[in-house]
């Protein structure tokens, strides 16, 4: 550290320019940089033809299932599961494909399964009467029974 003189008699520290006592040159980084080119993350058309997806279309609701186990996992990740009802592994939820959501989901996309099928209501939507009865199938089919 640098020490200046004021003419009033004042000590004044200068923090501009201090170095660290540690080399960082010689240490080896863990983490490096990705390997994967940029052009991979990025959308193209191809990929939307192969999957049936649109771009200016996104689909509304996603359908989630859990496919691995909570356990051994940190505790941030458990709550986040409960959070998006997924306690029961093979049972799946509909959610909203909005931003909080989707990063909820990105916490635990390794402990989970996203259909992004648009949900399909063969027999029209179902009355406030009727959900009680409803059931969604694992095709994405919301299937009123007693109609």
């Amino acid at each position: 550290m640098g020490v200046m003189i004021r003419p009033a008699g004042r000590l004044q520290t200068v923090t501009k320019g201090i170095e660290p006592l540690i080399c960082t040159d010689l240490i080896h980084h863990k983490f490096a940089r990705s390997r994967i080119p940029d052009k991979v993350f990025q959308p193209s058309p191809a990929d939307h033809e192969k999957y049936g997806g649109d771009p200016k279309h996104l689909h509304k609701l996603h359908i989630v299932t859990r496919i691995r186990t909570r356990k051994r996992h940190p505790f941030g990740k458990k709550v986040t599961i409960k959070m998006l009802g997924l306690e029961k592994a093979p049972i799946p939820q509909v959610h909203k494909n909005i931003p909080s959501v989707k990063a909820k989901k990105k916490v635990v996309k390794h402990l989970i399964r996203i259909k992004i099928k648009s949900l399909k209501l063969p027999q029209g939507l179902a009355a406030k009467e009727d959900v009680r009865n409803a059931c969604l199938v694992s095709t994405g089919e919301l299937v009123v029974h007693g109609i």
